[in-house]
């Protein structure tokens, strides 16, 4: 008797319609408010928005972002600020996709696009550096560092809205 049951509920599906999509070729779209993969953005003018304040690596509850910061010079210049991500890592396996960074960034350089395809055949592999981060700059816009004359940029800082 099991037997007939579990023939009868096969049949009952195979004449439903597939639900099976050919992933490469098809994907079906994420969530709007989906959390993949980081990246840390630009400026118009080509000027990287992280400013090494570490505030997300303060933030990130998992430890998994580290943040070195370098000073800005007058000949080489790679954020509007006095200060610039030299070394900017961060640890995927450790990640939890949270979102913290984001909220925490004054300059909001830091998002989590909509990239989810990440995959490591090697521990190494899994920790993101900022040359695997960054955005490319804008068609027919240098990347930085670019000469800048001091305390002149073609964009400022935005300022942060008050979500209150």
């Amino acid at each position: 008797m099991n037997v007939i049951k579990g023939f009868a509920t096969t049949f009952r599906h195979v004449l439903e319609e597939k639900v099976t999509i050919q992933y490469p070729e098809q994907m079906i779209p994420f969530a709007e408010r989906y959390k993949g993969r980081h990246v840390l953005k630009r400026y118009d003018n080509g000027l990287e928005k992280c400013i090494g304040c570490a505030l997300c690596a303060a933030a990130c509850p998992a430890d998994a972002i580290w943040v070195e910061a370098a000073e800005n010079t007058d000949e080489q210049r790679f954020s509007p600020g006095e200060r610039y991500a030299k070394t900017y890592e961060i640890n995927m396996l450790r990640c939890i996709f949270c979102g913290y960074c984001e909220d925490a960034c004054p300059t909001e350089a830091i998002i989590l696009g909509s990239e989810h395809r990440l995959s490591f055949t090697d521990r190494r592999d899994a920790i993101y550096t900022k040359d695997m981060l960054i955005e490319a700059p804008a068609e027919g816009v240098p990347a930085s560092p670019q000469k800048v004359e001091p305390g002149v940029y073609n964009r400022p800082i935005p300022d942060m809205e008050n979500p209150l």
